[in-house]
């Protein structure tokens, strides 16, 4: 007899936030329960090959074993297996995600297996000890993402983008928290610096600026933005933004909805100024 289970969970989170978080198997002793520790011994664009090592068992055992997963993010769909089976004649894993909404994903794992004769447990045990222990931990991973879904994100927590000029963080986003419809983050511009012209072609941008004076120049008309003032930059509109204050500037901003993919979000008009 093959064991065969199949298991799914429905997850609060956009289908790419849900994978990314999912499939990064350095991040597992974070996301399950039952492992302790994970070790990377090779990994590729489409694949990677890892050690696994849990927890003590009741017993004081500590079960380790070498696993592979290879992925087609096309499909969605992960197929998995033990490189090193111990107890298992065989383990295949496949997991599947399935978009049910924007920001609601299913998440399926079905496994096929058979125990060696002299495992501790029979295939029929172990397709009982799976079944229940991929609902907790199925259960686990649904309350954690759904949880970093609601992180705080700081100024800090994100790398800074100069490529247009000034210091801009884009804090809430798709890799970020899993938003579904926009991002948002904020500039930094010193003095007379400024964010080199561009325009969206999907999204509208929503503009706050929360401390000193930005002259933001709309298809080429300037419009002065002062402290604790808004301003909507519409879809197709070039905009560029420069500081004319004698101190910092810090603006808000805030695009939606979200481009196809992020590399169309953004088309640059001007060359931007190189940061020294």
């Amino acid at each position: 007899m093959i064991g065969h289970t199949d298991n799914a969970v429905e997850i609060d989170a956009p289908i790419g936030f849900l994978w990314e978080q999912t499939n990064d198997v350095r991040g597992w002793t974070e996301l399950f329960s039952e492992y302790a520790k994970v070790e990377v011994l090779d990994e590729t664009e489409e694949s990677v090959t890892f050690r696994l090592t849990m927890h003590p068992d009741e017993q004081g055992r500590v079960w380790s074993w070498v696993s592979e997963r290879s992925w087609n993010r096309d499909t969605w769909t992960v197929m998995a297996r033990r490189v090193e089976t111990g107890p298992f004649e065989f383990m295949n894993i496949r997991w599947t995600y399935e978009a049910l909404e924007p920001d609601r994903t299913r998440m399926r794992w079905v496994q096929d297996f058979h125990m060696k004769p002299d495992a501790p447990v029979d295939t029929s045990g172990m397709t009982d000890i799976i079944n229940r222990n991929s609902k907790v931990q199925m259960e686990l991973i649904k309350e954690r993402v759904e949880k970093r879904r609601q992180a705080v994100i700081g100024f800090g927590d994100v790398p800074s983008n100069q490529r247009r000029g000034g210091d801009l963080r884009t804090m809430v986003a798709p890799n970020t928290v899993g938003s579904s419809s926009g991002f948002c983050g904020a500039v930094r511009l010193a003095p007379g610096e400024k964010v080199s012209e561009h325009y969206h072609p999907y999204s509208e941008e929503y503009l706050f600026v929360a401390q000193g004076t930005l002259r933001v120049d709309l298809d080429d008309e300037p419009v002065e933005v002062p402290a604790e003032h808004a301003l909507l930059i519409p879809r197709n509109v070039r905009h560029r933004l420069v500081n004319t204050g004698g101190s910092e500037a810090l603006a808000v901003f805030q695009l939606s909805p979200l481009a196809p993919r992020p590399e169309l979000g953004h088309v640059d008009t001007e060359p931007a100024e190189v940061p020294t």
